[in-house]
């Protein structure tokens, strides 16, 4: 099977306010700076990245190593991760010392000042650029139902926003985001990158904000709608079913079948649309464009990768994990419940228990260790 890795994005929070800290580069010092966890856009925030893998049990231990890793290093600077794609609280957050952020800074104005959001990346290794491009031609219908899948920002500046995943409206404001219409072939991509850095609107290809793109240093496709989950099993489970939904388009692609083709303007309303009601409304599906139940929606994303599921031995696990998801909701729903009874506050402490536990527990008694680990060619960028 293709490889995957998955890189997470979470916020550092106060465990008894819930209030964003600026603790990562005490955090990264801490943990000496290993190559498994790195700065983000902001210092109320660290990333932490997987390497490759085959298995879904294999991601699913890096991803509960990396959080603790994190929580760890926190806790020792008095603060704690919590898997949150929104601070609930209003944050005035704090740009990370770095040349080019600060160039963004100035250039973006508000857009950079509010950015305070946390996303997660799915990478899964393609054969060539050229497959890679095929590839996203032939995914993206599909994007849209990974946002409503892992909605987990109902909040933004201590606001109830409406929204499962207010994140994607948030992170929508840089001009480079959200859904590409069809390239055709590699070359292709290459001209719309080039052609976007030429007006300037954009500092570099690093800031070529897709829903999907071609990695630029690894030969991988990296898809990046989702918001990071509450819980580390549901990034494992969107990483699997993106590396199906990957295997699934290249096959097609190997096959002569034509990409869906749905033009930008439909697939932006689904974004939008599974932003809103998360799993708890209609979607939009992604062959017909028509507003249907979200189960219905989902269901027909995993008979769409059944095939590469089935084969990878991960259908029936994949079936159980996303009944049970529809069945509790996604991060979103359990955010709301928690501050219904305690407010905002109670809300984060709720996930900074949930982010970091195996079923509600410590499995490991609190302890965690950092595996460094050597890159081969293909893996993750840090």
């Amino acid at each position: 099977m293709r490889t995957f890795g998955v890189e997470e994005e979470l916020l550092v929070v106060d465990p008894h306010s819930g209030e964003a800290l600026a603790l990562a580069d005490r955090m990264l010092a801490v943990a000496g700076r290993p190559q498994d966890m790195s700065h983000e856009f902001k210092l109320e925030q660290v990333e932490v990245q997987t390497a490759p893998c085959r298995e879904h049990d294999e991601l699913l231990g890096a991803l509960y190593n990396g959080r603790r890793v994190a929580d760890r290093a926190a806790r020792s600077c008095g603060g704690r991760i919590a898997a949150l794609a929104t601070s609930p609280l209003r944050v005035e957050s704090s740009l990370t010392p770095n040349e080019r952020f600060a160039r963004m800074d100035h250039e973006f104005g508000l857009i950079s000042r509010e950015q305070l959001t946390c996303g997660v990346h799915v990478h899964v290794a393609v054969q060539s650029r050229d497959e890679g491009v095929a590839v996203l031609d032939r995914i993206r219908d599909w994007l849209p139902l990974f946002i409503a899948l892992t909605g987990n920002s109902p909040y933004w500046f201590g606001a109830d926003t409406g929204y499962a995943s207010y994140r994607t409206q948030a992170w929508n404001r840089w001009p480079s985001s959200g859904p590409q219409e069809l390239y055709g072939e590699a070359s292709a991509y290459r001209r719309r990158v080039d052609a976007m850095i030429a007006t300037g609107a954009i500092l570099d290809e690093a800031m070529a904000y897709f829903d999907a793109r071609l990695s630029r240093l690894h030969p991988t496709v990296e898809v990046r709608v989702a918001d990071v989950p509450l819980l580390a099993s549901d990034s494992a489970l969107v990483a699997i079913l993106v590396r199906a939904l990957v295997e699934t388009a290249a096959r097609e692609a190997a096959d002569g079948v034509a990409p869906l083709g749905t033009p930008v303007a439909l697939l932006r309303l689904a974004a939008w649309r599974a932003s809103r009601s998360g799993l708890d409304g209609d979607l939009v599906h992604p062959v017909t464009s028509l507003p249907v139940p979200a189960a219905d929606a989902v269901d027909a994303l995993v008979g769409h990768v059944s095939a590469a599921l089935k084969e990878a031995d991960e259908l029936r696990r994949t079936e159980r994990a996303v009944a049970e998801l529809l069945a509790r909701g996604s991060g979103a729903r359990a955010q709301r419940e928690a501050a219904e009874g305690g407010g905002l506050g109670a809300a984060v402490r709720m996930a900074i228990e949930r982010s970091v536990s195996r079923d509600g527990t410590w499995d490991d008694g609190g302890r965690a260790t950092l595996r460094v680990v050597r890159r081969p060619p293909g893996a993750l960028s840090a």
